[in-house]
């Protein structure tokens, strides 16, 4: 049977669960069935997924993020590891770079990656869809090395003809 969050309603009718999903296997496979709602954290609802904590990865952690209609996943930078979505539902624009002067919009069915250090704030484009994703990182650490980004910062500080 094929598990995947239809709706909004779904995802935040789940109470907040600290509690660590059921993690099944042997002989070096192992699996969640049906992992609930774990986090909460910058405008993002985080599904349980696997991780160091969980399984035992070494440098892998992966889970599921919905950001509601309208949401937005503050700027943030991920220091140290890379990120790789699949848009499963929904649309989703990627402000990004220094000062978040770029911009991409993303939909279902597309890949994006995001290389360390890269600021990035994420914006649901829509009033009515959640944006759901499989986000998977180069860290075994969930959560860690996430740090927020001031909008507009630049990491240098340049002179008004460019110079540094």
């Amino acid at each position: 049977m094929r598990r995947t969050i239809s709706s909004l309603q779904e995802v935040y009718s789940h109470p907040m669960n600290d509690e660590p999903p059921k993690v099944e296997g042997r002989d070096g496979l192992m699996w969640i069935r049906g992992s609930g709602v774990c986090r909460d954290w910058n405008g993002i609802r985080y599904k349980l997924g696997m991780s160091g904590k969980n399984v035992g990865a070494k440098e892998l952690s992966m889970n599921v993020a919905t950001i509601p209609p309208g949401g937005v996943a503050g700027a943030h930078i991920h220091v140290g590891f890379e990120v790789m979505l699949y848009i499963l539902e929904g649309r989703v624009r990627h402000e990004y770079g220094e000062g978040l002067t770029e911009r991409v919009d993303h939909e279902a069915g597309d890949f994006i990656f995001i290389a360390p250090g890269v600021p990035h704030e994420v914006f649901n484009l829509s009033d009515r869809e959640p944006v759901v994703a499989v986000v998977a990182r180069s860290s075994a650490d969930e959560w860690d090395k996430i740090v927020p980004y001031e909008r507009g910062a630049r990491r240098e500080a340049r002179g008004s003809d460019g110079a540094r």
